[in-house]
């Protein structure tokens, strides 16, 4: 659980290019992969910020992930070296959620890749807290490819919602209608000397939004202008935690690390139908063998619900049947704000094989006291992307 302190005059924290604004709203911050992240901002509760973007729309800034173009004529041969994502199939201005795969299997970091206007050309956003890693990973295997690296120096702003469309619409000339979920494309911003935009259609919290790289010289103007529309609200770290929660989406170094396979992740939907039949990706033996024989999996990700406390990263999970058994450690947890009654834990975590199916009970150790769990289906919530017809 991100615990809420301040941090404006920690000099050692890096700060996003919009660090100032938030300063300007108010923000309580908190140490974010090394970042001054704003969590909470005032007049805003948590709970208060979770509502407003699954009724309105939030605006947050994710400039502290790390932006980059790939390009050179082995880009889509290293990006199939190094995910297991078919990126020859993948339509130009579409962009596609997968992970980076070391040569045991394991996931370096969780990404999404978008195709530009040529096979050659993609842009490559990865998290803030495996920058270095990252950087490191795509060096060593591009060794002997002919790919060159680009680091975008650009803020990053999610903006998330349903009312997320018509706030950004009113910046802009292009038809946001025809721009569907999965979709990306450079959009000028005719108030701010047609400055250009790369937006992506998608998001973190399972609502219809945009991920939108601002050029530095208008990012701090531009989200000022766009929070001045009365439908939308800064919302911080706090309620952007729960929201992905709802949306059963990961948080690496949690939910995902490089020794949990695409398969035990419960991702396995990432590895595209070709791949699976031609290979060639790092760990593609363990992984294939994982998809064609689940016995090799000894630990699956899954969702689970609870009533009463909540449930925290690091807590033992139980078997119900046999109580001294441990299968399992829990990964993320947190109120379900969006739950009927608001009394609803949810969570995630990875389980031995054989409890991973929803609605088995469990026990989780909660303040040394074993509460009742279910395993449960995810999302939790149904997602309201905009999809084309």
């Amino acid at each position: 659980m991100l615990s809420r302190r301040s941090y404006s005059t920690a000099p050692a924290l890096l700060k996003t290019p919009l660090y100032k604004l938030h300063e300007s709203l108010g923000a309580d911050f908190v140490d974010f992969a090394g970042y001054a992240m704003p969590i909470l901002y005032k007049g805003q509760s948590h709970i208060e910020s979770h509502h407003w973007t699954r009724n309105k729309a939030g605006l947050f800034d994710v400039s502290h992930m790390l932006q980059q173009k790939f390009k050179g004529p082995d880009t889509i041969k290293l990006l199939e070296k190094v995910t297991p994502t078919d990126f020859k199939a993948l339509g130009q201005w579409k962009n596609q959620l997968s992970v980076l795969l070391n040569e045991q299997g394991g996931i370096v970091d969780d990404t999404i890749i978008t195709k530009h206007n040529d096979d050659n050309t993609f842009y490559v956003v990865t998290n803030a807290g495996t920058r270095e890693k990252d950087l490191k990973f795509f060096q060593e295997q591009s060794q002997g490819l002919n790919v060159q690296f680009e680091t975008i120096d650009n803020s990053l702003l999610a903006l998330q919602g349903p009312e997320a469309a018509s706030v950004l619409q009113k910046f802009t000339n292009e038809d946001l209608s025809k721009i569907y979920f999965g979709n990306s494309k450079y959009i000028t911003i005719p108030a701010f000397n047609n400055t250009e935009v790369h937006i992506s259609r998608g998001g973190y919290t399972g609502e219809d939004g945009f991920e939108i790289s601002i050029p530095n010289t208008i990012s701090y103007e531009l989200a000022q202008a766009l929070l001045e529309n009365e439908s939308l609200k800064p919302i911080g770290l706090a309620a952007r935690d729960s929201l992905r929660l709802e949306a059963g989406m990961c948080l690496y170094g949690h939910d995902l690390n490089d020794t949990i396979t695409p398969v035990e992740g419960s991702l396995s939907w990432v590895i595209s139908k070709s791949r699976r039949e031609e290979g060639g990706f790092n760990g593609a033996s363990k992984i294939l063998a994982q998809l064609k024989d689940r016995s090799l999996v000894k630990q699956q990700r899954v969702g689970f619900k609870l009533t009463g406390p909540a449930a925290r990263e690091g807590m033992e999970i139980f078997s119900i049947e046999n109580p001294e058994q441990q299968i399992g450690t829990v990964t993320s947890g947190s109120n379900s704000p969006s739950s009927g009654n608001g009394r609803t834990n949810i969570g995630q975590a990875y389980v031995q094989r054989g409890f991973q199916k929803s609605g088995t009970k469990v026990l989780i150790k909660i303040r040394n006291k074993l509460r009742e769990a279910e395993i449960a289906k995810q999302p939790f919530i149904a997602p309201k992307y905009y999809r084309e017809p």
